[in-house]
């Protein structure tokens, strides 16, 4: 199934040039004793690059075919999905609200004035805070608060929901993103890939699925344990089936999370996370973000040290980007 018969119908503003490059890690796959790529979407390009410009091709789509002038947004302080859509609305010409959830306990001022919060301020965006870290529903409902009061002014505001009782468009991204690496690369034995909102798992799963790729998909999990977020990806993947009118047994029988390096949690650098990030900036010259592209290789490293990932097989990370959070996250990386 090609790309243009799964995505044919729905809106899209094209913000990419092309394909991410996909390459080999040379001398950690002679480290690790695996074939290591890394497809680096962390240069997709617009405003720091990073996954999220592939979600935001759709809900920018959607929100320019109903004439929206603001988009609102929500995530964590250091969210590279709030910095990635408002740069998306400066270069379309759109106001943009970002709403910074309290999700990573007793952070320090760097963490509130570096990385992804100066990049937004540049940009210009209109910034609100939501005390709350775990509530996506009145996460949501807080920016229709707000998008009610821009549409008196009038505005014409789109929300880009968190919860999951909205259609995952996001998630199309990566749909297309699993076929482009299926067509970079047709034998692979599996791929890792940060599972947070699940969007990007869950859309990467779906485009390797319907690429008929029986590689394994391992979605390393950054903010709950792996129970918890294989629930949530039923969820998502059983909604974007519905929404790609697709038999969801093609995906929803096949979802692998892993959380063995989840600790201390969401948002916080442990000693897998920094070791890992470390070790691939030290023999690859990649650098990777602490908040899910380092979890996501920490895992990786998990998951070969459990023998999930076996000696010789040839494995793709998914190098998300994020990198800004990097500098939000300067005193907790120079600790030791």
């Amino acid at each position: 199934m090609t790309q243009n018969d799964l995505l044919t119908g729905f809106q899209r503003t094209r913000l990419m040039s092309g394909a991410t490059p996909l390459e080999r890690l040379d001398r950690m796959s002679e480290k690790l004793g695996i074939d290591l790529w890394i497809k680096r979407d962390d240069l997709t390009g617009l405003g720091f690059g990073g996954n999220k410009i592939r979600q935001l091709e759709f809900y920018f789509g959607d929100a320019q075919a109903q004439g929206a002038d603001t988009i609102l947004i929500t995530g964590a302080v250091q969210s590279n999905f709030v910095r990635s859509a408002a740069a998306v609305a400066a270069r379309l010409g759109m106001k943009s609200v970002l709403q910074l959830e309290e999700r990573v306990p007793d952070m320090g001022p760097v963490y509130y004035q570096s990385g992804n919060v100066l990049l937004a301020r540049i940009l210009g965006a209109e910034h609100m805070s939501y005390p709350v870290g775990e509530d996506e529903a009145g996460a949501d409902a807080a920016l229709h608060t707000r998008a009610d009061e821009l549409r008196a002014q009038g505005h014409k505001p789109y929300v880009i929901h968190l919860g999951l009782h909205h259609p995952p468009l996001g998630a199309l991204g990566y749909v297309a993103a699993g076929q482009e690496l299926c067509q970079q690369m047709q034998n692979f034995d599996a791929v890792v890939v940060p599972s947070g909102s699940g969007a990007t798992h869950g859309g990467l799963l779906t485009g390797i699925r319907a690429s008929s790729s029986c590689a394994q998909v391992f979605g390393i999990c950054v903010r709950r344990s792996s129970e918890l977020q294989l629930e949530r990806m039923k969820t998502i993947l059983q909604m974007l089936s519905d929404l790609l009118r697709i038999d969801p047994a093609l995906v929803t029988a096949d979802i692998k999370t892993w959380d063995g390096a989840l600790a201390p949690g969401y948002g916080r650098v442990g000693q897998k996370t920094q070791s890992a990030l470390e070790l691939m900036a030290r023999v690859e010259g990649v650098f990777l973000d602490p908040v899910y592209t380092a979890k996501t290789f920490a895992g990786l490293l998990d998951l070969i040290q459990k023998d999930r990932i076996q000696p010789g097989q040839k494995v793709v990370m998914i190098h998300t980007g994020g990198l800004p959070a990097l500098f939000g996250y300067q005193t907790e990386l120079t600790r030791t």
